[in-house]
């Protein structure tokens, strides 16, 4: 794979890119949204496909892209296709780091060191050509304003950005409320990103949801019994009614 042609991870990474302070926005879950743009990248490169909700690699070749091949060379190793989810939630943090020493080696971005409170070493990021982020952008509110299905590059990156929350960085207050819900509907435009950026979704509310799920609110006491008599259980109504049925 030639560099004539920015990867999605690149351009998702960009996106999220504050010009102003040289931070990511949405740091958390740009990591699973990057993890999921190798993917469709990889996908895009007949390097992998979709099996049901299951990732195949298909063809083991090298992109000839160091931090796509290493990815490719994990699923490879797993033998057998694997859950996207299971791939994106896995011990694939630090992609955002990774991506920004990528992109810093490419020349798209260049890092500035500072400190925080005056004694705290921080690093920000400004791109070096900022025409490249602004046609990244140009090809999203393009796809937004028109309505015409775009590419599926175009398409992928915008349901990766719907997933990780871009969509209020991008499209912020009540006046990006339109376009941000554009911005979700261009999910279906592709289907190997939007399997991904289903994934990148059910990971984050997984990981929120569970202790949800686990603390389930304890039933009624039950009242002493009478004058020596077995304990008098709690009246189930319908919805304990249905718990104790299954």
């Amino acid at each position: 794979m030639g560099k004539s042609r920015r990867t999605i991870p690149e351009e998702l990474l960009l996106l999220a890119l504050d010009p102003t302070t040289g931070t990511t926005a949405q740091p958390q879950s740009l990591d699973l949204g990057l993890a999921g743009a190798q993917l469709v990248e990889l996908a895009l490169a007949g390097r992998i496909a979709p099996d049901g909700d299951r990732i195949a690699v298909v063809m083991p070749r090298p992109t000839g892209d160091p931090t796509l091949d290493s990815a490719l060379e994990l699923l490879r190793r797993r033998g057998s296709p694997v859950r996207a989810v299971h791939w994106i939630g896995g011990p694939r943090l630090g992609l955002r780091q990774i991506y920004l020493a990528h992109l810093e080696r490419c020349g798209m971005v260049h890092a500035v060191a500072g400190q925080m409170c005056g004694v705290l070493p921080t690093t920000r990021y400004q791109a070096t050509d900022t025409a490249i982020s602004r046609e990244i952008r140009a090809r999203l509110d393009s796809a937004i304003r028109t309505g015409v299905p775009p590419d599926p590059r175009t398409a992928a990156l915008a349901a990766l950005a719907h997933a990780v929350g871009l969509g209020k960085h991008l499209y912020p207050g009540n006046e990006g409320r339109s376009s941000r819900s554009r911005l979700r509907d261009l999910i279906r435009h592709d289907p190997m990103g939007g399997l991904v950026a289903h994934a990148v979704m059910d990971v984050q509310n997984g990981v929120a949801a569970q202790p949800r799920r686990d603390r389930a609110p304890a039933p009624p006491a039950a009242r002493p019994p009478a004058s020596g008599g077995v304990p008098l259980q709690p009246r189930r109504t319908g919805a304990m009614a249905r718990v104790a049925a299954h």
